[in-house]
């Protein structure tokens, strides 16, 4: 089981099994993280970049740092999976599209799915 950090201004957080299958999702703030409780015997990532060291310096965790390049442009490809337009927005090319919601638990999905080597 994994569980992937995206830090931030909102914090992503995605729950993976071991083979890639997003378990859970969440936008959550770091009031929460602060009691977030972690599945047993989880390895923790997160992203590299911003506010990854307070973050695990707040959680005073052993976690995985993950190059977060692009991950926010692989987010939308995975909410937009997850999450196809309907009606005339399937006529909307994909790039002209904005996710209705933020995305930063898809964000923290592709942490995971990068560590996992499925991207």
């Amino acid at each position: 089981m994994i569980v992937a950090i995206d830090p931030g201004k909102n914090i992503g957080v995605a729950v993976v099994s071991d083979d890639g299958e997003l378990i859970k999702s969440e936008i959550i703030c770091i009031e929460d993280l602060k009691t977030y409780s972690f599945p047993e015997n989880a390895t923790v990532l997160i992203g590299n970049g911003t506010s990854s060291q307070k973050i695990i310096k707040l959680l005073d965790i052993q976690a995985i740092l993950v190059d977060e390049t692009n991950t926010s442009l692989i987010a939308r490809d995975l909410y937009f999976k997850d999450n196809p337009a309907k009606g005339l927005g399937r006529l909307i090319p994909i790039g002209l599209r904005s996710p209705d919601r933020l995305i930063d638990d898809y964000a923290a999905y592709a942490i995971a799915l990068r560590y996992l080597g499925k991207l």
